[in-house]
């Protein structure tokens, strides 16, 4: 449950934030360069947050499933594509900040590697339900 928690938060969140704010804020009529303005001010906090979700996504999987399920399990090499995301966008971000093409391509590796990791099995989960012991 802790799994699903934690993806739906930053992966619902990040949509939400980068589809859902920007078409709002054009939909009131606010000016282009605004609502650019006010969504690359999102974008840090969203990346972030979504760098927590991804380590406690980490942590999960390495409890359910054991420490090689990081680079051997598909949800784990997800996950690492995911932190890798979040390193290129903050590092283009802070070292080469006019870099706004490379810092979109990290944002939406990020967004997509997500969208991904929704599709997957939850970690510890045989599909069934399992029964209470007495």
């Amino acid at each position: 449950m802790l799994w699903q928690l934690a993806q739906m938060l930053w992966v619902g969140g990040f949509w939400l934030i980068h589809l859902g704010l920007q078409a709002v804020l054009g939909k009131i009529g606010l000016a282009p360069l605004l609502i650019d303005e006010v969504a690359s001010a999102f974008e840090v906090p969203v990346v972030g947050f979504a760098v927590t979700c991804v380590i406690f996504q980490a942590l999960v999987l390495i409890q359910a499933e054991g420490l090689v399920s990081l680079w051997r399990d598909f949800r784990g090499q997800v996950l690492l594509m995911a932190s890798g995301a979040c390193a290129t966008f903050i590092a283009v971000r802070v070292g080469w900040p006019e870099a706004q093409r490379w810092q979109e391509f990290g944002f939406l590796l990020l967004g997509f590697s997500g969208l991904v990791l929704v599709l997957q099995p939850v970690p510890g989960w045989s599909g069934r339900v399992r029964e209470a012991h007495p």
